[in-house]
């Protein structure tokens, strides 16, 4: 098989992002470089049949693989311990906020999560999203929503917003 320019000059440009992404879906540094691996070849299989902006197909290989994956990987117990909150005006605070927003992400189901890295993290419009989810807008919509509001009744964010208020 011999290699595509456009194919080489893609992945040299989009790697980074496209791992960002990747990481974003799965959480794990050693998965997301995997999966990027995986849905780069999945891509170079088809490379010439991708008619303009090759992006929306990559990053739909990324999510549908991370969802296969997800799907036939054992869950077994996954011992996490809450972390602490921080004081307001502590210098550790935005690092513990973020610490607490990865978490809470990474309990969203596979869907949501990858609506809320595709829409917030890339900033891709709806339309864009739903077209790589391969759903309808309004399907981007709804789980937008559901994310969001998981996320402001999530736990952990929750009491740091009270501790924060106190």
């Amino acid at each position: 098989m011999r290699d595509r320019p456009d194919y080489s000059a893609y992945v040299a440009e989009r790697s980074p992002r496209l791992l960002r992404t990747a990481y974003l879906l799965c959480r794990d540094q050693a998965l997301a470089e995997d999966l990027l691996q995986t849905a780069l070849v999945k891509a170079w299989r088809c490379w010439r049949r991708i008619e303009g902006d090759p992006d929306p197909y990559v990053y739909r290989i990324l999510v549908n693989t991370n969802a296969t994956w997800r799907r036939r990987r054992w869950r077994g117990e996954d011992v996490r311990d809450v972390p602490e909150i921080a004081a307001p005006g502590d210098a550790t605070s935005a690092a513990d906020n973020r610490a607490m927003l990865w978490a809470a992400l990474g309990r969203l189901p596979p869907r949501q999560r990858a609506v809320l890295v595709l829409r917030y993290f890339e900033d891709l419009t709806e339309s864009r999203v739903a077209e790589i989810m391969g759903c309808s807008t309004g399907t981007v919509k709804s789980q937008t929503s559901k994310a969001l509001a998981k996320l402001r009744i999530d736990p952990v964010i929750a009491a740091s917003v009270t501790a924060e208020r106190n």
